[in-house]
């Protein structure tokens, strides 16, 4: 069946009576579940399933608490989800072109798309097409508790069917979705219904637009397209075309201009030296091509020089009103192309992975005002000058930042705040949320030693069916993480098990490791400092930079991908979100992990040992 589709807006979309949604950037999908099966079918009716295995993988393993409400039908966007708030399109497609089966069942693994649900057409095989949309959305509310799915979009769920909810207030919605650099909103009335393959009025769609100054390099005679371009290092770089949201009269005199002052002409271009500024606003940037283009004004204010590159990358992320980020072309390293502006889209893009780790722990950040090119110095206390958004957390007389959204993230980052390290423990906890082990050998030279101490204790963790989680550093060495549920283990506890690995390792291998505090005394072995995980004491976070030399970030691996090939200088701020998108987030289990690890028949273990030692 053809979807009811929305009308573009370019109107603030502000309506008593009206409600709104997220509006992902995805595939238009219609999810069928009858007797007969189920089925994901695109807006020009395409199967989905075959490219997206793992949404009907998801249904089929809760069968049975959807099992009273069949046959239903859902209308939603299949996406790639990166954030609350924003589906990656650039992602999704590429899902979508594969051709191989294994490639799409190893992708629906790792790096797993979602199916947002925003209409509910039949349930129980009643339909609902005749409901008014504030009744629909109730009934696909309903649903969602009946069958015991959360209503709250978080993309490291297991949870592949997520809800897109509606809400009452545009402008605290449009702020979410300018931070978090979604595609836009979706207002619908109240009162709507749902008509098959209509655009309609009663649904608007109003897009978070991106804005560009540029210049006219060309004219193509042929599709009437104005062809885009910027200056990178003194060339002309070029960024796409134009050809909608002029008005006649703009468009005729843009022409005649263009013809005025031709470069040259063949049978296709008319070419122009770069002369002619414009304004145009776009979604993304896509295979090096503006996304939906539209002209906005003509900037009789610029000279063509002042159109570059590094400007356009930075306008490529809207940012709220109140949360500005000063001098953005900041240069940070004094051997990388890393300014300002580039840190601060990296903390927004990671910020889904990074978040879970800092949410509710006392953070410490490492601060570098003037970038690599100066000194640093740690941060424990919020300054004064911090917004009211910047929550706190009094401990010991110290007031802690909790960094617990996108916003004080970005505005630590703005503050030059590189590495951002916590305790093993959420400030909601008595004890541990996780065992951390930092193999930290004495030097780059000396990685080998931390890989093999992991291979090492991975052994254990398997012998003893325990979850272990692997991430660099983004240093010279290697951290290890066992995650426990909250409220449960004590830092004694946890002391027994670190100690025995302590010992495991030194057992194995002597000339390796050592457990000596002494640095003198330690040669050329591998520090086991299990003493380190405790209360008070700190870790760098998954995910964050670290302030050395080659950018580098605590990136978490796949166990597979610890072996003697493995090289520390690759795991940096330029390919950490390109291993993301192409092979997943490792610790995407991690949160979940935490209910089923088996670690109490382990400490018994370890306590009926010591018992009998003692």
């Amino acid at each position: 069946m053809k979807p009811m589709l929305p009308t573009l807006t370019f109107d603030l979309p502000i309506h008593s009576d009206w409600y709104y949604e997220v509006k992902y950037d995805g595939f238009r999908a219609i999810l069928e579940w009858t007797i007969q099966g189920i089925e994901l079918t695109s807006r020009n009716g395409k199967p989905l399933l075959p490219q997206f295995p793992e949404i009907k993988d998801f249904l089929l393993a809760h069968t049975e608490q959807f099992k009273p409400f069949l046959p239903i039908r859902l209308d939603g966007e299949l996406v790639f989800l990166e954030n609350p708030y924003k589906g990656n399109f650039s992602n999704l497609q590429v899902r979508g072109r594969l051709k191989s089966k294994k490639r799409i069942l190893e992708q629906a693994s790792k790096s797993p798309c979602y199916l947002m649900a925003f209409d509910l057409l039949m349930v129980a095989g009643k339909p609902l097409f005749s409901e008014t949309f504030k009744k629909r959305k109730n009934e696909l509310n309903k649903l969602f508790q009946k069958i015991g799915l959360t209503l709250e979009v978080e993309p490291q769920e297991l949870q592949l069917l997520q809800l897109v909810e509606a809400h009452s207030n545009f402008n605290e919605l449009w702020e979410k979705v300018v931070l978090y650099d979604g595609e836009g909103i979706v207002a619908k009335h109240k009162d709507s219904l749902w008509e098959e393959g209509k655009r309609s009025t009663q649904w608007l769609k109003f897009k978070n637009w991106k804005y560009v100054s540029c210049f006219v390099t060309s004219f193509d005679k042929t599709n009437g397209y104005f062809y885009l371009g910027v200056y990178h290092e003194k060339t002309i770089h070029v960024i796409g075309q134009v050809l909608f949201g002029f008005k006649p009269e703009e468009k005729r005199a843009l022409q005649q201009t263009i013809r005025q002052n031709m470069q040259r002409e063949d049978s296709q271009f008319i070419y122009v030296e770069p002369a002619i500024c414009l304004e145009v606003k776009y979604l993304e940037l896509y295979e090096n091509q503006l996304r939906e283009p539209h002209f906005d004004r003509f900037r009789f204010d610029l000279i063509p020089l002042e159109c570059t590159y590094a400007h356009f990358l930075f306008q490529q992320k809207n940012l709220p009103e109140n949360l500005k980020v000063t001098h953005p072309d900041k240069p940070l390293w004094q051997k990388l192309d890393i300014q300002k502006a580039d840190y601060i889209l990296y903390l927004r893009e990671i910020s889904p992975f990074i978040l879970p780790f800092l949410k509710n722990r006392l953070l410490t950040v490492i601060r570098y005002p003037h970038g690599m090119f100066g000194d640093a110095f740690y941060q424990k206390n919020c300054p004064d000058y911090a917004p009211d958004y910047v929550q706190t957390y009094n401990n010991e007389g110290i007031d802690y930042i909790i960094c617990n959204n996108l916003k004080t993230l970005i505005w630590l980052g703005n503050q030059l705040a590189i590495e951002f390290h916590v305790p093993f423990q959420t400030i909601n906890n008595m004890g541990p949320s996780e065992i951390v082990f930092d193999l930290d050998p004495p030097s780059k030279d000396a990685f080998h030693l931390a890989i093999k101490a992991a291979l090492l204790i991975k052994e254990v963790l398997d012998q003893l069916q325990l979850i272990g989680f692997v991430k660099t550093s983004g240093n010279k060495g290697l951290q290890i993480y066992l995650p426990l549920p909250e409220n449960i283990y004590t830092y004694e506890d946890t002391r027994l098990f670190t100690s025995f690995i302590a010992e495991y390792l030194i057992s194995m291998d002597p000339d390796s490791f050592t457990i000596e505090r002494m640095k003198k005394n330690r040669g050329s072995r591998l520090y086991v400092d299990y003493v380190q995980h405790g209360e008070g004491k700190t870790i760098v976070a998954p995910y964050s930079m670290r302030g050395n030399e080659h950018a580098g970030v605590a990136t978490p691996l796949y166990w597979e991908e610890v072996d003697e090939k493995l090289e520390l200088v690759s795991f940096n701020m330029e390919k950490a979100l390109n291993r993301i998108r192409k092979n997943g987030n490792p610790f995407h289990h991690y949160f979940q992990s935490k209910e089923i690890q088996p670690f109490t028949p382990v400490l018994e273990f370890l306590k009926k040992g010591a018992a009998k030692k003692g």
